[in-house]
């Protein structure tokens, strides 16, 4: 399990590792609150980020988790939560 906080970086990296990205989004620019939907990311591409995240990160994310974060905002949000959790446990 991490230590470190879920960063955008780290989203970044495994969005593109989990669903790669379209051609029209710039993943490096300031997507922090933008819909993922906008940003070409359906619920499939979010469930398969988030068992990336859940297995790199020693986390457990519940489905509803993955579908209240609209934005990148509210994963890392929701991640750095559920890391924090499990590091006081």
């Amino acid at each position: 399990m991490s230590t470190s906080p879920f960063t955008l970086d780290d989203l970044r990296r495994i969005l593109l590792e989990a669903a790669g990205v379209d051609e029209s989004v710039d993943l490096a620019g300031d997507i922090i609150d933008i819909d993922f939907q906008a940003l070409g990311y359906e619920s499939l591409a979010l469930l398969e980020t988030g068992g990336r995240i859940e297995r790199e990160f020693g986390i457990s994310l519940d489905d509803s988790a993955l579908s209240d974060a609209v934005t990148p905002r509210g994963l890392i949000d929701i991640v750095n939560k559920q890391l924090s959790a499990a590091s006081t446990a």
